[in-house]
């Protein structure tokens, strides 16, 4: 049994699974700082994929060896693509739109940058605390600087779009309709 959930594992891990409504992309490019032949962009010339504020221009993928703490691409990146899913989550709560990002965020240690564009706008950077790595828990959410949820007009979130730029440098896409991130 436990060798079927590490090959389970290893192949969600490798992109060959995680079902779901959803489309996404995953990329490595092969030079973080030029456009690639593919059109697919850099981390610095302002694409989806590659988008990153100015203040984090010099920017470069960081070491990938595992702390065993998942504070590395190599460590949440097989998590986050089977969670692909339940990236994000809608709540229709007290005349409002909460758009959660829980799930990426309790992995956020592995991650460069997070951005979300609501109803086919552009997307924009999530903010998001840093992680914790002088404790036992780096990827604690403490809530003290930034909260998981962002709040919006009630009803006004009807589709989503959510790039994800590891810290290694490659990226990860989805897209999500309403009614399947809508929580009861």
């Amino acid at each position: 049994m436990f060798h079927l959930v590490l090959i389970f594992t290893i192949a969600i891990g490798a992109g060959l699974g995680a079902g779901g409504n959803h489309t996404a992309k995953s990329e490595a490019p092969p030079s973080l700082l030029e456009g690639t032949s593919d059109g697919a962009g850099s981390l610095l010339d302002g694409t989806v994929e590659g988008m990153v504020d100015a203040a984090k221009e010099d920017w470069q993928p960081e070491d990938q060896t595992p702390t065993g703490k998942f504070t590395t691409a190599t460590e949440v990146k097989p998590i986050l693509s089977m969670t692909k899913p339940q990236w994000v989550a809608v709540r229709d709560y007290d005349g409002k739109d909460l758009l959660y990002f829980t799930n990426l965020l309790a992995w956020r240690c592995g991650l460069h940058q997070v951005s979300y564009g609501v109803n086919g706008a552009a997307e924009q950077p999530l903010e998001f605390e840093e992680c914790h790595l002088d404790t036992g828990q780096p990827n604690a959410l403490t809530m003290e600087t930034h909260m998981p949820f962002l709040s919006f007009e009630a009803g006004s979130i009807n589709s989503l779009s959510v790039t994800v730029v590891y810290d290694d440098g490659t990226t990860d896409t989805a897209t999500y309709q309403r009614s399947d991130i809508l929580m009861p």
